[in-house]
């Protein structure tokens, strides 16, 4: 996997993250970002979500070693269709960055983006996208 962009690397460095976190990130590919994320929650894990067959085969290409070891998974699926499966526990946080469900270019699949999100996430989790300096929290319904 590359370097990071200087505007990526300034989005991941933005997230809180912290050692044994479940970490969420929407429409991840070519996977860049989600492999700066498993290299800093040790011990924890981050699911890629990509709706794009394509992009789920990027990341599967470029984040090999993590996916190898169990730090990061992927799944072809939309944000709006997205579930929690029966063995999966909730996220501590979501992070996308430029998906249109949830920037505002698609507001009617940001509405079941965020009700499929929330769902997945902790009491307590968040949902971050870029667009703040450099992130920004969206609201979740609860």
């Amino acid at each position: 996997m590359s370097a990071l962009s200087p505007r990526l690397a300034a989005i991941v460095d933005a997230l809180p993250l912290r050692p044994g976190m479940r970490v969420l990130e929407i429409g991840g590919a070519p996977g860049a970002a989600a492999a700066a994320v498993a290299a800093r929650i040790e011990g924890g894990h981050i699911l890629v979500i990509d709706r794009s067959a394509k992009g789920v085969a990027q990341i599967e290409r470029n984040a090999a070693e993590d996916i190898a070891t169990g730090r990061l998974s992927v799944r072809h699926v939309a944000a709006e269709d997205f579930e929690l499966l029966p063995s999966e526990e909730p996220f501590d946080l979501a992070f996308a960055v430029r998906v249109g469900a949830l920037d505002g270019r698609h507001p009617e699949a940001g509405i079941a983006a965020r009700r499929r999100i929330a769902a997945a996430l902790t009491p307590a989790g968040r949902l971050l996208i870029d667009g703040g300096d450099p992130l920004q929290e969206l609201e979740l319904p609860r």
